[in-house]
């Protein structure tokens, strides 16, 4: 586990890259990378889930929390730090999902999709007839600071995008060690059997609470960074529709590795930019098409190419050294 493997390594080498993008590319492209970043996060909390069974309907709730927890720090005691509103974004993710991960550990399959989504149309619910949050219009975040510094209004876009970048990666990276660790693998065997996982004297209820939890603090986190990037937060982001988006992100990407997600968030956001160019008022057919057509030819998502590459190139390994070897020691 002290051992950086091949995800590893390459998220670390995709962030100065990542960074690069956003100093060479042009503008609108790196609103599109920056905006995509904070959801991708959201995407990789389902993509846990996933991997355990578990699929949530409501995920935008705790990108909801995220996002209103960085507003209202800003709206009512003026905080505009990066760092704290993260912070702040965490605890609220955390002390939320750990209450109601009481009540959801309870439930599988289609029982835990609906009550996931029960409770964030709640939440919908209350900020939309909260007038005093702004409604359905909801407000607008401070110009965000960092350890007391404002950048100034022509590189304050540049420094936000290089500080969203660095802890995307690094939740990216702890999210990969964990489902390399026990509890991840833990994850696994609930999908597969639960009931051995209670004979091996291990608690099912327990691991579907922590897995709960660790989604729901990094879409907190990445609501944070989304509402810093866009200024802005409102009641859609814990709408059933944003929630669905995350789910489909998640199926479409695949579920194999931790940098699907992000990826696959990234491909979505401009699939659907060159739709609207293209077929302005009726860009949901293009974009509705192509997601019928990877669930169609690659049912394990896009990651599958990815595997499926490796699997081929293993095989062919494996029949090249067989073939090499003499009869006897084949037989």
């Amino acid at each position: 586990m002290n051992n950086l493997d091949r995800t590893e390594l390459g998220f670390i080498a995709a962030l100065p890259l990542l960074i690069a993008c956003g100093l060479l590319l042009p503008q609108w492209i790196v609103n599109y990378i920056h905006v995509s970043l904070g959801t991708g996060l959201v995407a990789l909390g389902v993509m846990v889930q996933m991997r355990a069974g578990l699929v949530s309907f409501g995920q935008g709730l705790y990108f909801c929390i995220g996002g209103y927890a960085a507003g209202l720090a800003g709206r009512l005691w003026g905080l505009s730090d990066f760092f704290l509103l993260i912070a702040l974004g965490i605890a609220a993710g955390l002390v939320v999902s750990f209450l109601l991960g009481f009540l959801l550990r309870r439930y599988r399959r289609i029982f835990y999709a609906m009550l996931s989504l029960a409770v964030s149309m709640i939440l919908f619910g209350l900020l939309s007839s909260s007038e005093e949050l702004g409604s359905t219009d909801g407000f607008n975040l401070p110009a965000t600071s960092y350890l007391g510094w404002l950048p100034g209004q022509s590189v304050s876009g540049d420094v936000l995008y290089v500080a969203t970048c660095i802890p995307t990666v690094i939740c990216a990276i702890l999210l990969h060690r964990f489902l390399r660790s026990p509890m991840g693998y833990v994850g696994e065997a609930l999908r597969e059997n639960e009931i051995r996982i209670e004979y091996l004297g291990m608690s099912a209820r327990k691991a579907v609470h922590i897995i709960y939890v660790i989604a729901a603090v990094v879409s907190s986190i990445g609501g944070v960074l989304w509402a810093m990037a866009l200024g802005h937060i409102d009641p859609e982001m814990t709408n059933w529709v944003t929630s669905a988006q995350f789910v489909f992100i998640a199926i479409l990407s695949g579920i194999g590795n931790v940098a699907a997600p992000l990826f696959g968030t990234l491909l979505l956001e401009f699939i659907r930019v060159y739709a609207v160019e293209i077929a302005p008022d009726s860009w949901h057919i293009i974009v509705g098409s192509v997601m019928l057509l990877i669930i169609v030819f690659l049912p394990r998502g896009l990651w599958s190419l990815v595997s499926s590459n490796n699997g081929l190139k293993n095989k062919f390994t494996h029949r090249v050294k067989a073939a090499s070897e003499p009869e006897g020691a084949r037989s």
